[in-house]
């Protein structure tokens, strides 16, 4: 997997990703103490409210940013949202009302909301062998791990030596560092084929989702994949201090467990999808974590909890997880045309953001109101749909080309091979000649 770094591009945009991600786990602790301080004993509401702030800004302004990516060279943008992050980290530290906290995580998080669809979307066309850029996927994957289990433990060092608002300023370093790696590489730069109106340009990329089956089926495992994490992300500390009594190292750890089963598969999955269809294994990925749900709440009636089942799940969950999305960059990319690409990006950053929209408060709430066993299952249900409605929508013959005829095109269309009239094979990809795949299966 660690071959790829030896492409000098690739290599400094990982470096970029990675030194962002740290800094925002950083910012992401140093910001529940800064609640704290402010709030008290509201806290829990202002971190929650929060976090809808930063995915109603993932969900609404991705797909803007996309239509302006198209006219702006990929560095300059990279850059530009890198040092606007970076300004308001700056500003964190200085915050004094609790509205302001809400407005500066919104600039943050639409500055984020720029930069990652923007960014994936940049590497299939620097690694463009498959093989190569599936390596890559898993990497990244990787890194996102590596952050949940790497940002805690910085903070928590640098913690015993610094009050929390200095953690904003690693922040600003990481913004920066990751500011100066983009600025050090020459980036391929979007190619637009023809003009459109802004209105296309922002609805492009859903429009094309949607159109796709595959796609399709894709969204239906990110309502899956966003089931099962918000009952690990948001309520994971109601179980491991609250019911089981443990420390903040026990939360750490258990935390640690997700993690680990999402390097497993992240390690596991590129020699794997060289010989399954990613198809068969994101689907046993989606099955993997609803199981893992159901198991914990049938165990919890028989026996009740304990940490060592909790782990066990954990991981579970953590290793379909990543089964899912690692693979998902491949989807993509084979769905759309290189112009399209960020805005297809753009849509499923967009789209599988808004699913966390959906199951984030709905973790909560369920465990608040009604209990852990009534949260798993209802969670496992809405994975389930999840994985049902991708099973249905993705056809299970779903080829990379597709033979077809265009019989009412002229002879010298460019999108028909002078050698064959009667027939030839394509990429199984959407365009201005082919508005819909047709649905198979």
């Amino acid at each position: 997997m660690l071959d790829i770094l030896a492409d000098r591009t690739y290599r400094h945009l990982f470096l970029a990703q990675v030194v962002a991600l740290l800094g925002t786990g950083l910012a992401t602790m140093a910001l529940g103490l800064l609640a704290y301080d402010l709030a008290g004993e509201r806290a829990a509401l202002v971190l929650g409210t929060v976090f809808t702030i930063k995915m109603v800004a993932y969900v609404g302004i991705a797909p803007l940013a996309s239509a302006f990516a198209e006219r702006v060279p990929r560095r300059a943008m990279l850059v530009t949202l890198d040092l606007i992050r970076a300004a308001v980290a700056l500003a964190l530290p200085f915050v004094t009302e609790v509205w302001q906290i809400y407005v500066l995580i919104f600039l943050l998080q639409a500055a984020s909301a720029g930069f990652t669809p923007t960014f994936q979307a940049t590497i299939p066309d620097v690694l463009p062998e498959e093989p190569r850029y599936t390596r890559a996927l898993s990497l990244s994957r990787l890194a996102y791990d590596l952050e949940n289990i790497v940002s805690p433990a910085l903070a928590a060092l640098f913690l015993a030596v610094m009050s929390y608002n200095m953690l904003f300023l690693g922040t600003v370093v990481g913004f920066l560092a990751s500011a100066l790696l983009v600025l050090s590489v020459v980036l391929p730069s979007p190619k637009t084929v023809t003009r459109r109106g802004i209105y296309d340009r922002t609805t492009r990329g859903i429009r094309l989702y949607l159109a796709t089956p595959r796609l399709r089926g894709l969204l239906g495992l990110n309502l899956a994949v966003s089931a099962a994490g918000a009952m690990v992300l948001v309520n994971s500390v109601v179980l491991v201090r609250g019911q089981l009594g443990l420390d903040d190292t026990a939360l750490a750890w258990t935390m640690f467990a997700f993690g680990a089963g999402s390097m497993i598969a992240a390690f596991a999955l590129p020699p794997l999808l060289e010989r399954v269809a990613d198809r068969l294994v994101m689907l046993l990925g989606g099955a993997l974590m609803v199981t893992a749900l159901l198991g914990l709440a049938l165990a919890l009636t028989a026996v009740g909890l304990s940490w060592p089942l909790m782990l066990g799940v954990w991981l579970l969950i953590g290793l379909g997880n990543s089964t899912v999305m690692t693979p998902s960059g491949r989807l993509l990319r084979r769905s759309a045309r290189a112009p399209d690409l960020p805005a297809v990006f753009a849509a499923q950053f967009a789209l599988s953001h808004a699913c966390w929209l959906l199951t984030y408060p709905l973790a909560g709430w369920l465990m608040t109101e009604f209990g852990t066993i009534t949260a798993l299952l209802a969670l496992a249900v809405l994975g389930a749909i999840g994985v049902i409605a991708a099973f249905r929508f993705w056809p299970a013959g779903d080829p990379e080309i597709l033979a077809h005829a265009h019989p009412n095109l002229p002879s010298g269309h460019p999108h028909l091979k002078p050698s064959d009239t009667e027939g030839h094979a394509h990429p199984f990809i959407i365009d201005d000649l082919h508005p819909r795949w047709p649905d198979r299966g």
